[in-house]
């Protein structure tokens, strides 16, 4: 055996330190991932959101192999319950954030990188106003508007064609030379002006006024009735597109162009820059005229101008390689904190939250915003009763930055943390990891008998991207879980036959109806069958997140496949294990969170319980016409034509699996020069091994 280098040894201990970090990061990203989107409550602010992402990043840039178990990075939230569902032909993704000077030029650097580009080769950026509104995908075939749906997860949307159709800027037919099938994407938003018009009519009228534009606009365009949306002031700006039956344009700016003749209204302030220096200055430009500007925005987009370039670059999780948004600074403001409430968290996490005097900051009313956690309330010194300033960061998730000291009243005294569970009094434990570093995360350690967690776990399963089950809310699974109806997943199957045998009916109960309640049953009927990757989300397990959720759910294609793996995956050293960490963005972190939860038997109990219930499904199937279709493919070695992450990125686009080791499953070895151990063990095992050339020429 050859004995390792002392660098070998030095950057092994690293490696060890830097994932127990980027396991504790990735926890926390996930948590607030789920406060966000999931729960409609999110406690940190969108600057402290990415500045964990951020040190997530840099965590893989240093160490790679992090990025294998890296927190899935998701897209919005899911569609709303009383509208009809969408399924969008092409994902409608989010995009990433950036905040500073070197951000941008980072962000063209990674460009260049990626296409091999020379720094004096030209580069042609776009750069448009980010506006703060709601995304809307609209759907012509020969011309006339048949869809218009809403963003949601990115996956499925909301069908509100009959309020688009209320929208003037909005063609009901295209001019020109539209293609065949057009899809056309923008922002649906509402002035200022028309703003404060709409809460004069509200404040008139007796109704609570609306928080801010993007509010007013998204309230206003999913309303049930059209009528109430023909009457609200709404407007459009064209800037991205879905499917397209034929492309109008080579490039971004020339789509932008071709959205014009068709007769959409697109933003003037919309400018191609080449080079970061015509980015930044644009990117001021536009800052410099934000306050004067009829609509909110809150940050420029930036784009690769070539759709070529576009199309090479490609898609991480969570957002295109080929674009982010430069966001604008924060505004803050100076209120009173009346009160810090501890929430207690679906893994049992202990957040505080501040309960502030309502302020505006921004054209927002604030009345709730993040303290993070408890080292930070000792480190600012924040104290109930103190004067505090808040700031919405990137504009959205308000924050504490810290007390007026000047302000503070002489009987405010130091905020002392809680010790134990506000739900259930079990003690509340910050772990200690490897190194003796104490979690900034204090924890219940109620586990199953805490009535939060439990709750907060019901939730999920129900939520709109786990299982989705329309009528049984937040409000509802507390109230059933409060009266013992339903404590774990598979209680809501049961629901309907134990109602009947009830001396008390659901139908009886204050805010129930025969309606409502038929209603219920037919929802929870409707689950029985689910798509795998939504029921593994709906799990809960700890870093399978909906990325992560599909792709092993694309992997394992059933879910007693992937049971039947887990189970014999406790082991690290197992084949078991080593197939869940071969898996293309999954890696140890994520493989060992699977492996303990179907070794707990509880979990395995209230599975079999559920499973009698209800029956995963296997995905939607990916392209399956192409030569390497199911096939489990391997880069090694360098590649000529195309860099590492075009090769994997093409690979699951032709439906393909990806992975980073070569074991008897796989089919496929693509090897390029300087390829080393895999190349032997592919030998080994009598694997097929091609060059870059020969792979390009197998898919075409």
């Amino acid at each position: 055996m050859t004995k390792d280098s002392p660098d070998q040894i030095r950057r092994a201990a690293r490696l060890t330190a830097a994932r127990a970090e980027h396991e504790r990061v990735a926890a926390e990203v996930a948590a607030h991932d789920v406060a966000y989107h999931q729960q409609d409550a999110p406690v940190i602010s969108d600057a402290d959101y990415d500045a964990l992402r951020r040190k997530l990043d840099s965590l893989e840039k240093r160490f790679p192999e992090l990025a294998e178990g890296s927190v899935s990075r998701r897209v919005g939230a899911a569609p709303a319950e009383k509208f009809a569902k969408v399924r969008h032909v092409v994902p409608m993704l989010s995009l990433g954030n950036i905040f500073q000077p070197d951000e941008a030029e980072e962000f063209v650097g990674r460009v260049r990188r990626f296409l091999g580009l020379a720094e004096d080769a030209p580069l042609a950026i776009t750069a448009e106003p980010k506006i703060d509104g709601l995304s809307c995908s609209l759907r012509y075939v020969n011309g006339e508007l048949v869809q218009a749906a809403t963003r949601g997860d990115g996956f499925e949307g909301e069908d509100v064609t009959a309020n688009v159709r209320t929208i003037k800027e909005i063609p009901q037919s295209l001019k020109g030379d539209a293609p065949e099938i057009c899809e056309v994407r923008g922002e649906i938003y509402m002035t200022k002006s028309d703003f404060a018009a709409l809460n004069e009519r509200q404040a008139t009228a007796g109704k609570p006024p609306f928080a801010n534009p993007r509010n007013s606009a998204a309230g206003s365009l999913r309303q049930l009735d059209p009528t109430i949306t023909a009457q609200r002031p709404l407007h459009f700006f064209a800037y991205a597109w879905g499917e397209m039956s034929a492309m109008p344009a080579t490039t971004q700016h020339g789509m932008i162009e071709a959205f014009a003749r068709f007769g959409f209204k697109t933003n003037p302030l919309t400018k191609l820059c080449h080079g970061t220096p015509e980015l930044l200055a644009q990117w001021s430009a536009i800052e410099e005229t934000r306050a004067t500007l009829p609509y909110d925005i809150d940050g420029v987009v930036y784009k690769i101008d070539d759709l070529d370039y576009q199309r090479r670059l490609g898609f991480v999780s969570r957002a295109p390689r080929w674009a982010t948004a430069h966001k604008f600074a924060a505004e803050k403001a100076t209120t009173i904190l009346r009160d810090i409430e501890i929430q207690v968290g679906r893994t049992g996490s202990l957040t505080p939250v501040a309960k502030l005097e309502p302020v505006t900051v921004g054209g927002v009313v604030v009345s709730n915003a993040t303290l993070h956690n408890e080292d930070e309330i000792a480190r600012k010194d924040v104290r109930i009763g103190d004067t505090v300033t808040v700031q919405r960061a990137g504009d959205v998730i308000p924050q504490v930055l810290g007390p007026v000291l000047d302000k503070r009243p002489k009987t405010a005294k130091p905020y002392e943390f809680p010790q134990v569970c506000p739900a259930c009094g079990s003690a509340a434990l910050r772990e200690v990891d490897a190194k003796g570093e104490m979690d900034v995360v204090r924890r219940c350690t109620g586990g199953l008998v805490c009535p939060a967690q439990a709750v907060e776990r019901l939730k999920h399963f129900c939520s709109r991207n786990a299982l989705d089950i329309e009528g049984l809310g937040d409000r509802q699974i507390e109230l059933f879980h409060a009266e013992g109806l339903i404590m774990q997943p598979a209680d809501i199957f049961t629901l309907e036959e134990r109602d009947k045998r009830a001396t008390k009916k659901l139908k009886d109960r204050e805010g129930f109806g025969e309606t409502s309640v038929r209603n219920l049953f037919a929802a929870i009927n409707a689950r029985r069958n689910i798509v795998i990757n939504r029921f593994l989300y709906g799990l809960g397990i700890r870093h399978v997140g909906e990325t992560n959720a599909r792709r092993l759910a694309r992997h394992f294609g059933t879910f007693e496949a992937l049971r039947e793996v887990a189970r014999a995956a406790l082991e690290p050293d197992s084949e078991a294990r080593a197939e869940l960490n071969a898996i293309e963005g999954v890696g140890d972190v994520v493989a060992e969170a699977v492996a303990d939860f179907f070794a707990e038997k509880h979990n395995e109990d209230a599975l079999d319980a559920l499973l009698r219930e209800v029956t995963p499904e296997p995905m939607e199937a990916v392209l399956t016409t192409t030569p390497v279709a199911g096939k489990t493919i391997v880069f090694t070695g360098a590649l000529e034509k195309m860099t590492r992450d075009e090769a994997k990125a093409m690979a699951e686009r032709l439906g393909a699996k990806v992975s980073g080791s070569v074991s008897k499953k796989t089919d496929l070895v693509v090897a390029g020069p300087g390829a080393g151990s895999k190349l032997t063990k592919a030998a080994e095992l009598g694997i097929e091994v091609i060059t870059e050339d020969e792979w390009l020429a197998r898919v075409g």
